[in-house]
């Protein structure tokens, strides 16, 4: 019981880094690459502390070390980038549909052999988010937002799969914030936005940094050398059903039936490639 409230807990803080995101860059409190790195160095200065507070010390060139900043830097350019224009619910589902299918294929490069039921529900997920990303009606994904979240989505899979071998997981994550910061910066740089913030832009990001993100990250990495790679991917997607829910009812975003039949499907073809009674 106790690892399912975390779990929860945990993907309540993922859910809540898209509300925050979103409620920056899209009223325009914050441009995206500002609140990115803003976000990195709130989430690395309180990590930091942490450590420093019970003694220990951040791991700045341990092993892997390269492979964690790569990839959240990658996720936190990816996920600012993309809030320009996508809904906070849609950008959650397409984050987490491409982080299910790059663990599972993960899982299977690896040498663990698919199972029929698997297949098909990695099918099923998959056809759940190609129908919310296919333009119809009055919804219009748009493909630069899509294209940058999913990879933003690739980004944290190799996050979450490299922090199944962390042995501490709170410096772990100092670490991986204090190296990602100048990628961070300099992927920004390159990218050239305009920089802005607000004092309420600068308040969200240092929330979403401190709390959502890197706390929310530090007990992820303590979690997950508990969880196979296929349930840590199965969890993650409860998260597009809270960010379209709190999106919906604290950002006013429409609630189309679409998305809700597309998370339907996702949620669904992961339970049944990964529990046993829903295969049975």
């Amino acid at each position: 019981m106790r690892l399912v409230l975390l779990i929860s807990l945990t993907m309540v803080a993922f859910a809540a880094n898209s509300i925050l995101n979103r409620l920056a860059v899209g009223s325009g409190a914050a441009d995206p690459g500002t609140f990115a790195v803003v976000r990195v160095l709130a989430g690395a200065l309180v990590l930091c502390l942490l450590v420093w507070a019970r003694g220990g010390r951040v791991p700045l060139t341990a092993r892997g070390r390269v492979v964690g900043a790569l990839s959240l830097s990658l996720y936190m350019v990816g996920f600012s980038m993309a809030y320009l224009t996508l809904d906070a619910g849609l950008g959650a589902l397409i984050l987490f549909g491409v982080v299910q299918i790059a663990m599972f294929t993960y899982g299977t490069l690896r040498g663990a052999r698919p199972s029929p039921s698997q297949i098909m529900g990695a099918v099923i997920a998959f056809a759940g988010l190609a129908y919310v990303l296919w333009p119809s009606g009055g919804m219009r994904v748009d493909a630069g937002g899509a294209a940058l979240m999913a990879l933003a989505g690739l980004g944290w899979a190799a996050y979450t799969l490299a922090g199944r071998s962390a042995p501490d997981a709170l410096a772990a994550t100092a670490a991986n914030f204090v190296t990602a910061l100048p990628l961070t910066a300099a992927a920004i740089w390159m990218i050239g936005p305009a920089l802005e913030m607000t004092p309420a832009g600068l308040a969200l990001a240092c929330l979403s940094g401190a709390v959502t993100s890197g706390l929310g990250y530090a007990l992820w990495y303590r979690l997950v050398p508990q969880l196979s790679p296929a349930v840590a991917a199965t969890v993650q997607l409860s998260v597009p059903v809270i960010a379209l829910v709190a999106g919906v009812l604290l950002l006013g975003e429409v609630g189309s039936l679409s998305l809700v039949l597309g998370t339907m499907l996702v949620l669904g073809g992961i339970a049944l490639a990964v529990l046993p009674g829903a295969r049975r």
